[in-house]
């Protein structure tokens, strides 16, 4: 005999029998002799004697019920008569089950019998009737012989009395739920009867396909059914409260018990819920409520309750195989086998990991309902483990021998066991109860073999409430749910004891003694020193199978801490418990596999360190070794049924609320939870900044899954930034990093610059580049880190990254044409707009000529479809031989911007007027006030306009030309003032014609008479020659005759009459003339010679011409009859004037708004959340620290930019604006926050009152036409020329296809974004927002109404660190929310508003991606013009427009 067994038998626990019920008797006594209590006097005599006796009588009784004939009245009249027949039937119901029909008929006359309890039958006798509660109790105490299980019985005969039994057991559900007349004796002895059938079937050990299999779940829900209906009706007395707990502790081997007992507990807690919580608090539909009556007060549903979450004792004794054999029933079968067994080596015991985990499951369930997060379609998972099919494999999932089978209960032709009323309606109520407790049919008993599971169940996991983290799909906790302390008092000591399953934590050491008592607390959950007295357990029980139950009870306590509100304390004895259980359960494992208390720690601690829990931050380095496991593994294997893409965005939602603890706490030592004696030096936080790094980068490189890359690029983008504005604030310098070792090695801002921009850039062509919202992060993330500027880079970095934007969009261009879609375009787009970013941050790239030549070639690609220079090989087309085919409308539009950028701003943004504005400040007005002519104090547009001449050219640019020089130029040269309005703004431009530069003029003299220049040297005198007509040797040749050959000229005279009478008419006219000239010279002689002088100055020129026509504006030449290029605007027209100002309000940049709030805690009314602002007191400082890294303080009068108001925009106010208070206001008013780059503006508003909805503004009111995304190969031209020209499209507007009432959409996009800084992280779900709207005017609206679900909200919380808890709220769509902020994210002070100010700059810029009626600006600006010009343009043909060029103005 085993001495030791029966020690252990007779020793009872005390800590399972101390509680409400120690002063109690028990009734266990009863239980056990009701057999010999209620015995009948048949068995005094023989079998044989006592059958025939018995069937006899029995047959007669039946006859007269009316089953089979019609019934009579009962022959029975006196109670002796009846309490003979009673004896009688009382031993038919103890008979062998061959004789079943006798038992049959004694289950039939005693049913009938009990009918006197609600409407009496004519076939029950006359004396019951009359008393009919003294017989019921007899009655009910005989039925017990029919429950008793019959040794050595074949599976037919069982099922039989299996029927019998339920007959009996429908009859009393019947008579409890119905019955009027029951006593409280009579509720007592029907609950004893219920608890004595359930101990006789259930405490013994299971043996498959017994009755007691066959009716263990039916006969548990009875009697929990029936003794809720006692609660209501005659509350059950202490002592029979302390019989169930007993009874309950001794059948803890039976999966049924448990899931019967979750059943009621989470019935009674959705009662408890509805009246401690009101009807606000989530409802637990759970589809059992005709379970409690509707009579049960609310003060005895509060104690039932909390009795039967009682009833089965500490949960963590499933787990004590020796503790659960610790019964009577299984000490008689450790005896009767031949060989003496241990009972805790008992085959059925196999399944105590299952029943454990049910047991934790349902305590999980009930924690997830006090929190608000329990959800009805988890139930049946959660409870009862779902389809049966898995639960063979879920008891023993490795076995080889099929010992684990259904069997059915009841006999498939009853009806199933689930229906626990009578109430017809009770399956048609909420829920199915098959989903709640599993169909019965495949109710199994536990039977195990030899062979011994390799492990214990697999957990559905510890995510049985929290099946997905998304900020979108999360059940977010009840705002009136119970503080964790009281969550923790309740279950706490079994979560936490399940917890510390296995944990061998180390005893303190002697010197250690002095120290507070609040550590022995640990000392509980370690493992005795000595196990002598534990009997050896079989491999399927030792404690490591029972690991799901243990990481579901984690996993509730994490879910626990992460719904602490702000503000709430946590007992530190409980944050002690719960670090050191986490801390064991994340202990990584030999084979470093990621195990299920991993995960369930992983899946349900998303926000812990969101959260101010004193001291959370020790868990840090535990907590990135698990992650070092799990983010960084493509193939990881999960033994638990999570989905991996799940663990790892739990993982991440982890990752991104500790990277900004290194820098933040840098050199705090972070100290250990139990001191181990270890001498190794104590970690830092700084310490831990490199893994850190590493994890995001190699879990970015591994992610395929949408929403977690996204999440990591937003995390990565916070890595960078926050270490560049570190080492900028520190002044931190670090070596020069030569080698990518170096920087593979490094976490300085320049190292993860150059690390993120490598990653993002190779994956976004590689992997991401067909995912449109990953597409848009990383160029996000792209153009975040264009703005950070870090001394250590250097040029070929950025020119690697813009060399791989450029890459992109020619891929994405080059994509087949079923590829091309909105989101495809709209990836190009945004890749563009990076682009620009990237080249307007380094100006100094476009110095690098093979840069310059990949950034045109790209936007020569965007805006004519193809590349002039193709592949190698191919001849280069030249721009007027290619066909124009962008890839839609958007995608031009965009390169268009691009390629102004690099004309434009590369370089010289901002510009002399700041980067309030690209466009020049000056206009009409401002010009003609320089101007001699024009008075000082006139400031009348309509009048300036007068003065200038107004052409448009190429359909988009309107010139407006001042042919009167300035009054400060004293230059006398050709000068016109030209006023350019064109797409991309207003410039201001005055030129001169000069036939020199002026470096080469050099000093000019403006006297008025200049006289003639001095001779330099006198005339010299004209010397008397007497003129030869031969020379002088000609006079000593000697004559010969031949010389006088030719005869004298007097001789000819003197012969010849005719000559001699002309030779002295020459003679006559020669003296007369010399007559004259003498006279002549003798007049003159006294006359005085006025001297030349040059003309005066021209200051009047026709400039306009000129300028015209240098600049190939006019053409003389008839080339072709087309349209001139040039037309002019007739500016006297009446609203000229008008349409000038609306198009000069037309911002060449987009323009958003931000309305920032603070809500101190608790407030709800928009009234009061406005009035905070007005002023500083009672305001975090902090709060003003961030609004002012946001962007700079402007004056409304004076700024030229936007001001959050479309009345106050884009215009400078003349008169002063008035002095400001000594607390500035930048509510719109007079000041405003502003942030601008060379392609966007922003305007950050603080509202300090709450407007009335403004009228739809007049200024933008315009009729423009709606562009929408269309292919130019789709539009059908009839051009002569193949070429579609993108300025010859400007030239004549395009009408553009129309949808319906689309065109009547505004074409800015109105995005309503919030910032709101919360004193109290609640308060978000509590937010005014349809109030708040009112104060968030921008004129922008035109009557649109806004939706509060449509709002961008950007949640900010201060936590008790001086670190920010980011919480994004708004309409994801299908381009998402914007990054780099990440819903949960934590932030540092530092790094807030950059990544703020880049959010909802993003959040702005995916809403005008998603919008189908959307232009960008220089688009509107340029249908405007076109407007301008069907309204005002001069129908003149050539001649008639050169006429009025040279017409004076």
């Amino acid at each position: 005999m085993n001495l030791g067994l029966f020690n252990r038998m007779n020793l009872k626990e005390s800590s399972e029998n101390k509680g409400m019920y120690s002063e109690w008797t028990s009734l266990s006594l009863m239980l056990q002799n009701n057999d010999d209590a209620n015995q009948s006097v048949l068995e005094k005599f023989g079998l044989t004697t006592s059958k025939d006796v018995t069937l006899g009588v029995v047959r007669q009784l039946a006859s007269n019920l009316g089953i089979s004939q019609p019934a009579e009245p009962s022959p029975l009249v006196t109670d002796k008569e009846v309490q003979w027949c009673m004896e009688v039937l009382c031993f038919g119901l103890s008979l062998p089950l061959s004789e079943h029909e006798a038992i049959k008929d004694c289950v039939n006359v005693y049913c009938e019998w009990l009918s006197a309890l609600l409407t009496p039958k004519i076939c029950v006798p006359q004396p019951i009737v009359e008393d009919p509660n003294v017989y019921a109790r007899k009655i009910i105490a005989h039925l017990h012989y029919l429950f008793i299980p019959r040794k050595d019985e074949g599976i037919d005969t069982i099922n039989r009395q299996a029927v019998l039994c339920h007959r009996v057991l429908r009859t009393l559900q019947q008579i409890a739920h119905e019955s009027k007349l029951l006593e409280r004796e009579t509720w007592e002895a029907l609950l004893l009867f219920l608890l004595a059938i359930n101990d006789t079937l259930l405490s013994p050990p299971t043996v498959k396909d017994d009755v007691a299999d066959q009716l263990c779940e039916r006969v548990l829900s009875v009697l929990f059914e029936i003794w809720l209906i006692a609660c209501a009706q005659c509350f059950p007395s202490p002592p029979l409260w302390k019989t169930l707990r007993e009874c309950c502790m001794n059948w803890r081997h039976r999966v049924a018990l448990i899931e019967q007992w979750n059943r009621v507990n989470l019935v009674l807690t959705s009662k408890v819920l509805s009246f401690m919580y009101g009807p606000t608090f989530p409802e637990l539909k759970i589809g059992d409520d005709d379970l409690i009556t509707h009579g049960m007060s609310n003060d005895c549903i509060a104690q039932s309750w909390y009795r039967f979450l009682n009833t089965i004792g500490n949960p963590i004794s499933l787990t004590k195989p020796e503790v659960i054999s610790q019964t009577q029933k299984f000490l008689q079968f450790a005896i009767s086998t031949d060989n003496v067994n241990d009972p805790c080596q008992h085959p059925c015991l196999q399944a105590l990991p299952l029943i454990f985990l049910k047991a934790i499951k349902g305590i999980a369930g009930q924690v997830d309902a006090f929190l608000g997060v329990a959800q009805a379609i988890w139930w049946e998972t959660v409870i009862t483990g779902g389809c049966t099919t898995d639960k063979s494999k879920e008891a023993a999932p490795n076995q080889t021998s099929a010992t684990y089978s259904p069997s059915p209960t009841p006999p498939t032709q009853r009806r199933l066991a689930k229906s626990f009323s009578v109430a017809p309606s009770s399956v048609s109520k909420g829920i199915p109860k098959s989903s709640l407790i599993g169909l019965t049919t495949s109710r199994s008993s536990v039977v195990a073999t030899a062979s011994a599971p390799s492990s214990g169940p697999s957990s559905t996991s510890s995510i049985s409430s929290l099946t997905s983290f998304g900020p979108e799909s999360r059940t977010p906790l009840a705002p009136g749910r119970p503080k964790c302390n009281s969550i923790l008092h309740l279950f706490g000591e079994w979560l936490f004891e399940a917890a510390f399953l296995g944990c061998d934590l180390q005893h303190r050491q002697p010197h250690d003694q002095n120290k507070r008592n609040s550590s022995v607390l640990m000392e509980s959950y370690s493992q005795p020193s000595s196990i002598s007295d534990i009997p050896s357990l079989p491999s399927s029980l030792t404690i490591d199978k029972y690991e799901s139950g243990k990481a579901e009870a984690l996993g509730t306590l994490c879910r626990i801490m992460c719904a602490k509100k702000t503000g709430e304390e946590i007992l530190p004895v409980y944050l002690a418990r719960f670090y050191l259980a986490v801390q064991q359960g994340l202990k990584i494992a030999p084979n470093r596999e990621c195990g299920e208390t991993m995960v369930a720690i992983l899946m349900n601690s998303s926000d812990l360190f969101r959260l101010d829990l004193d001291g959370v931050r020790v868990l840090v380095p535990v907590f990135i070794s698990a992650l070092e496991i799990v983010l960084p593994d493509k193939d990881l294997k999960l033994n638990s049924n999570v989905s991996k893409t799940e663990l790892r965005r739990a993982s991440i939602h982890l990752l991104s609320s500790m990277l900004v603890l290194p820098l933040h706490f840098q050199n705090v030592v972070i100290k250990d939870l139990i001191n181990t004696g270890s001498s190794d030096r104590p970690c830092t936080f700084g310490q831990l900044k490199p893994r850190l790094m590493n994890l995001v980068m190699n879990a970015l490189q591994i992610e395929s899954d949408p929403q977690n890359t996204h999440m990591l690029l937003g995390s990565l983008f916070l890595c960078v930034q926050d270490s560049s504005i570190y080492e900028k604030v520190e002044q931190v310098t670090q070596p020069p990093t030569d080698t990518s070792s170096n920087l593979l090695s490094s976490d300085s801002a320049h190292a993860l610059f150059v690390r993120a921009t490598y990653l993002v850039c190779h994956r976004l062509i590689s992997s991401w580049k067909t995912d449109l919202n990953v597409s848009l992060a990383a160029l996000e993330l792209l153009s975040g880190l264009a703005r950070i500027h870090i001394k250590e880079s250097d040029a070929m970095e950025c020119k690697r990254a813009v060399k791989w934007l450029c890459d992109y969009i020619v891929y994405q261009c080059s994509r087949p044409p079923p590829a091309h879609s909105k989101d495809l375009h709209s990836t190009i787009v945004a890749a563009f707009q990076c682009c620009s970013v990237w080249l307007l941050e380094h100006p100094y790239l476009l110095r690098d000529k093979d840069c310059l030549t990949t950034v045109l070639e790209v936007a020569e690609l965007g805006v004519s479809g193809t590349k002039s220079v193709g592949k190698p090989g191919e001849n280069v087309k030249m721009k007027e031989q290619k066909e124009l085919k962008p890839a839609s409308m958007r995608v031009r539009d965009a390169a268009e911007n691009l390629l102004t950028c690099i004309l434009e701003q590369v370089g010289y943004f901002p510009n002399e007027c700041g980067p309030e504005s690209i466009s020049s400040l000056l206009d009409e007005v401002a010009l003609l006030q320089h101007c001699n002519s024009w008075p000082t104090n006139c400031t009348d547009q309509a009048t300036a306009v007068e003065k200038f001449r107004y052409f448009v050219t190429e359909g988009s640019v309107v010139l407006a030309l001042l042919e009167e020089p300035l009054g400060n130029d004293q230059d006398p040269q050709p000068t016109v003032t030209i006023l350019i309005r064109g797409p991309f703004g207003r410039h201001a431009w005055t030129m001169q014609l000069r036939h020199l530069p002026r470096h080469r003029s050099g000093t000019k003299c403006h006297a008025p008479n200049p006289g003639r220049p001095v001779v330099m040297q006198e005339t010299p005198l004209c010397p008397q020659v007497k003129q030869k007509y031969f020379p002088d040797s000609v006079d000593r040749v000697t004559q010969c005759k031949v010389d006088q050959s030719i005869p004298l000229l007097d001789t000819v005279i003197a012969q010849n009459e005719e000559i001699n009478e002309d030779t002295n008419k020459l003679v006559q006219l020669i003296e007369r003339q010399a007559t004259v000239e003498t006279n002549l010279a003798a007049t003159q002689s006294n006359f005085v010679a006025q001297e030349c002088t040059p003309p005066p100055v021209v200051h009047d020129f026709q400039t306009s011409r000129l300028f015209l026509s240098h600049f190939g504006l006019l053409s003389l030449g008839d080339e072709n009859d087309e349209a001139p290029t040039l037309t002019a605007l007739d500016s006297s027209a009446g609203d000229f004037c008008k349409d000038l100002s609306l198009l000069d309000h037309l911002s060449p940049r987009t323009c958003d708004t931000v309305h920032i709030f603070y809500v101190k805690s608790q407030q709800v009314d928009a009234q009061d959340i406005v009035n905070n602002v007005r002023t500083e007191q009672g305001i975090s400082s902090y709060f003003f620290e961030f609004i002012h890294t946001l962007g700079w303080p402007v004056e409304v009068n004076k700024h030229p930019g936007w001001t959050g108001h479309v009345s106050t925009s884009w215009k400078v106010s003349p008169q002063e604006s008035p002095v400001a208070s000594r607390s500035t206001s930048y509510d719109g008013s007079t000041h405003v926050l502003y942030w601008a780059d060379a392609c966007a503006e922003i305007a950050f508003v603080v509202p300090s009152t709450i407007k009335p909805a403004d009228p739809p503004s007049e200024q933008s009111s315009f009729n423009a036409s709606i562009w929408y995304e269309r292919s130019l190969s789709e539009t059908s031209t009839t051009s002569k020329d193949k070429r579609a020209l993108s300025l010859e499209l400007d030239k004549q507007p395009v009408p553009p296809r129309r949808s319906g009432p689309r065109s009547n959409l505004h074409p800015f996009t109105n995005t309503k974004i919030m910032v709101v800084w919360l004193e109290s992280f609640e308060d978000h779900l509590n937010l005014p927002i349809d109030d708040l709207l009112n104060s968030m005017t921008t004129g922008l609206e035109r009557g649109a109404i806004i939706k509060s679900s449509e709002v961008l909200v950007i949640y900010l919380h201060l936590m008790a660190s001086g670190l920010l808890r980011v919480h994004l709220q708004g309409p994801s769509g299908r381009v998402g929310l914007a990054s780099p902020l990440v819903d949960g994210m934590v932030l540092s002070r530092r790094a807030l508003g950059p990544l703020v100010r880049h959010t909802a700059l993003n959040m702005a810029r995916r809403r005008r991606l998603d919008s189908d009626s959307y232009q960008p600006p220089h688009i509107r600006r340029r249908l405007k013009i076109q407007e301008m010009v069907q309204k005002y343009k001069r129908e003149m043909t050539k001649p008639e427009l050169l006429t009025y060029l040279f017409s004076s103005t």
